[in-house]
């Protein structure tokens, strides 16, 4: 959806399904004008949501843990933040002396009280200039009525969120509290588990509440509830697990060694032909045995297009950064994403020892959750 703040915001296909089902929804009794009613009602949570991500947003960059991006989902958002979590307790980077824990607290109970906040100015607003908008009138939430709806769908969203279900906010705090004792990966397991309880139950809930009473808009909203809540748990662990393996995971472990390298008084013609004949996409350029710069295959042939043969001096670039052998890769990450890099040379007393670029990192990550899961397999079995 673009940036905000500097913070890439995403919005999870989880919407686009609540979109649909709006619009069908309301499409069949009112026809064009309830579609579009639909459509305004799901923009009035999509803004809720948006309004509660910043809450955890800025705690958390105040907790000195910015974001790098934010997963919208309509029961709120997986927030992907720049600083390794991996950690059993101890003290916040950056910060005098608060336990990560603690922090976690903070950064989660942020969202439901911007919520909290929104829904009660709107309903003081609401109760002294338009008391005709009956806040308490039933339906609740829904497309003929979106100025009740901005005040319950924000209502709604804070006391969901409280719920001690993972991911939603409840259930960080729990996660935070099982931190305290455990491993983040193992604490955020033990959420999971809560969370997708939670989310069984809402799912059964609806069914039963359709069989006993047979109120198809509550059994709608609570099957919904427990699929985006199911989607929700997916999505985190994922997350939690894939930082937990790049802390594990050392440069030199992923890092290829046998690579090509060019000269900054190379021709682009001859840079050109050395890349034909490598599967490398960046290359590190080389002066003697100093690193001066680095070029992509595709930097060379723009600049051979537009310019005509020339040196790699030219094009190449002078941002870079580089790695240690036995520096993790969550810290590589951090540098390839930070400065949009595409390429990692990693350094040994100052000398060229390997490099790792985006396209082997992907490989290297896929074969090594491959290794891990039947080195798992060969235990249990």
């Amino acid at each position: 959806m673009g940036r905000v703040f500097g913070v890439e915001l995403r919005l999870h296909l989880t919407f686009l399904l609540l979109l649909a089902i709006v619009w069908v929804t309301e499409s069949a009794p009112q026809g064009a004008v309830g579609a579009w009613r639909g459509l305004a009602l799901v923009g009035i949570i999509l803004l809720s949501v948006v309004f509660h991500e910043f809450g955890h947003l800025l705690v958390a960059k105040r907790a000195g843990v910015p974001a790098r991006s934010i997963i919208l989902l309509p029961i709120g958002g997986v927030t992907l933040m720049d600083e390794s979590r991996m950690q059993n307790s101890g003290i916040a980077p950056g910060e005098s002396g608060i336990p990560i824990w603690k922090r976690d607290i903070r950064v989660a109970i942020a969202g439901p009280l911007v919520n909290l906040a929104i829904a009660f100015l709107v309903g003081g607003i609401f109760l002294a200039v338009a008391p005709e908008v009956g806040l308490t009138t039933r339906p609740l939430l829904h497309s003929s009525h979106l100025l009740r709806s901005l005040f319950w769908a924000n209502l709604y969203l804070a006391i969901c969120n409280l719920l001690p279900a993972y991911p939603l906010d409840g259930g960080r705090v729990l996660r935070a509290l099982f931190s305290r004792s455990m491993e983040i990966v193992r604490a955020t397991r033990r959420a999971v588990t809560v969370g997708q309880s939670f989310a069984i139950l809402f799912m059964l809930g609806g069914m039963l509440w359709n069989f006993l009473f047979g109120g198809a808009v509550w059994t709608l909203w609570l099957t919904l509830l427990g699929f985006f809540l199911f989607v929700g748990t997916q999505l985190e662990e994922r997350s939690v697990v894939f930082q937990s393996v790049l802390e594990k995971v050392c440069m030199e472990d992923v890092m290829l060694t046998d690579f090509a390298t060019l000269s900054p008084a190379d021709t682009l013609e001859d840079a050109l032909e050395k890349a034909v004949h490598s599967l490398q996409d960046d290359f590190p350029v080389v002066r003697g045995s100093d690193m001066v710069g680095v070029v992509s295959k595709q930097s060379i042939l723009q600049a051979l297009r537009a310019q005509g043969n020339g040196y790699v001096q030219a094009v190449m670039s002078r941002v870079f950064d580089v790695a240690q052998r036995r520096e993790s890769l969550a810290s590589a990450f951090r540098k390839i994403t930070a400065r949009g890099l595409t390429i990692i040379p990693v350094v040994e007393d100052q000398r060229l020892v390997g490099i790792v670029t985006l396209q082997n990192l992907m490989h290297s990550m896929a074969l090594l959750a491959e290794t891990r899961k039947l080195r798992r397999e060969a235990l249990n079995g």
